[in-house]
């Protein structure tokens, strides 16, 4: 640990302080730290076609300390070395996306394939978890021997395959679930995205790198605020572009909105998906209410043109700040209602207690974070952790629960929505400090580094940007909540009903988009 460069949210410094290690040095490093309670927050590659090398960065959270680790190694594309998989689980598609990208192989790796292609293999194992076709599947009045080399599978008549085709589910993206079951009962799931890679990275380095908002804007589009936030945000630091409170204040402002909304939509889905007609209906109308709300603020319901670097587009003027301290005050007292008849409904309660359970170990060795992490115990909220913007000045205390099922994660987007609220009327409270909404930007410093962090709805969203010697960007990377909390469904559906998959699947609530990127 006191060979990384320990270095604060949106903090940028120059390449040459990073320190370089020999890529099995690096990773070796990584497996201590990331048994001592360290997070993984990006590993990735960069190639240099000139030499045909790759430079690869790994960046740590410390959240105990509020500090982010970073390092790198320059290696050839061809390099091999040995996986980190089954050490520590949670950089699984990490590794996936390196040698995807780069060509740098993870020796070792148990389930090595592309990320983002149509090619089915499994899920990579979880410490303690069985492997389809590495290990025979046991239960019950089944036993699945593996195949023999070059072999297809064979099942006794009791096991069973179900598949789904890469489909459109109408406002999501393309995905294929997979399932092996002896009844109802679910063995394995497999779960497959990245049917639209977009090409989304590559697009930061065309162009000016100051112009890219609209872009940043478009990774997820239930989740523009906080990755326009993190562009943005990376963007100053690189400039040295002071944004005054007040710009910092409709930021937040305008991320909790989009925060309750977005968890008022999840629980609409819930809802939908176990039949509780009341939720739909009551959750679905809340939730345009807010979207309703953005749209006074910025013009778009979702956000869009509102952040640009250097501050906001949109003041907030005495009328549209009493008119949202109104509707927060309505907005508390429906929400309150709605999910206290939600949560304590025995039909509600016998669908979602104990249903796709993942507890705090498996939670962590998955890297799971975000709203799926606090309902398994973990308290991995970046707004606490590693604390960017208004959330500097106003620590969060992230929400907590251990049982770890469809119930909690559905109880800590309600209480999350209580606490927005909480947030939002604290800071249009405070009656706006001075100072202009919109800095003008300089030019990103040159050959420089900055990995900066905020708190979608889902989870943590962290962009990481390296600048060239004419202060081009040279790489960016983004890695969504959904990338992190990817192989969460599959696992909280082990063991469980294959008719609780669609509660499985809403309750975490993934976007295709945060992996087809």
């Amino acid at each position: 640990m006191s060979h990384w460069l320990q270095i604060k949210n949106a903090q940028t410094v120059s390449k040459t302080d990073i320190p370089t290690f020999h890529l099995s040095e690096l990773t070796e490093t990584m497996v201590q730290l990331i048994n001592k309670g360290h997070r993984v927050v990006q590993f990735c590659g960069s190639p240099r076609v000139q030499d045909n090398s790759v430079i690869v960065t790994a960046v740590l959270a410390d959240d105990s300390s509020s500090r982010l680790l970073i390092c790198k190694a320059s290696t050839k594309a061809s390099y091999a070395y040995d996986s980190m998989t089954p050490q520590v689980p949670s950089v699984t598609l990490f590794e996936r996306e390196l040698w995807e990208q780069t060509g740098i192989v993870p020796r070792g790796h148990p389930n090595l394939k592309p990320l983002r292609s149509s090619t089915l293999t499994l899920t990579p194992p979880i410490k303690g978890e069985e492997v389809w076709r590495q290990s025979p599947v046991k239960g019950e009045g089944v036993f699945i021997p593996p195949p023999a080399a070059g072999e297809a599978s064979s099942y006794m008549e009791s096991a069973y395959e179900v598949n789904t085709v890469p489909q459109q589910e109408g406002i999501t993206e393309p995905g294929i679930f997979r399932f092996l079951c002896q009844g109802q009962e679910v063995y394995h799931a497999d779960i497959e995205f990245g049917y639209q890679h977009r090409g989304v990275e590559a697009l930061f380095k065309e162009g000016r790198a100051m112009s890219k908002a609209h872009l940043a804007e478009s990774i997820i589009g239930d989740s523009v605020i906080a990755h326009v936030w993190a562009y943005a945000m990376a963007m100053e630091s690189l400039s040295s572009t002071y944004v005054s409170m007040r710009a910092e204040i409709i930021r937040g402002i305008a991320l909790e909105l989009q925060r309750i909304a977005m968890h008022l939509s999840s629980l609409a889905f819930m809802s939908s998906t176990i039949g509780f007609l009341p939720g739909v209906s009551s959750f679905c109308q809340l939730r345009s209410e807010v979207l309703d709300l953005m749209l006074m603020l910025c013009g778009n319901r979702l956000g869009r043109g509102l952040i640009r670097p250097g501050g906001v587009i949109f003041d907030i003027s005495d009328a549209i700040r009493e008119h949202i301290l109104n509707s927060m005050d309505g907005l508390h007292r429906d929400t309150e209602a709605i999910n206290a008849y939600f949560l304590s409904s025995p039909g509600v309660l016998s669908r979602l207690q104990g249903t796709a359970v993942i507890n705090t170990e498996l939670a962590w060795n998955a890297g799971i974070v975000g709203v799926c992490a606090k309902a398994s115990g973990l308290p991995i909220d970046c707004r606490a952790d590693q604390p960017f913007g208004i959330y500097r000045k106003d620590k969060v205390r992230a929400e907590l629960l251990t049982y770890g099922d469809a119930f909690a994660r559905a109880k800590i987007r309600a209480l999350e929505i209580d606490d927005s609220i909480a947030l939002i009327r604290k800071w249009l409270s405070y009656g706006f400090m001075v100072g202009d909404i919109m800095a003008k930007p300089s030019l990103p410093a040159s050959d420089s580094i900055v990995v900066s962090m905020v708190e979608g709805w889902r989870g943590e969203v962290s962009h990481m940007v390296t600048t060239g010697s004419n202060s081009e960007v040279e790489h960016y990377k983004v890695v969504d909540a959904s990338f992190h909390n990817y192989v969460g469904p599959a696992l909280a559906i082990r063991g469980g009903c294959i008719s609780d998959f669609p509660l499985c699947n809403k309750s975490f609530d993934l976007s295709s988009c945060g992996v087809d990127l």
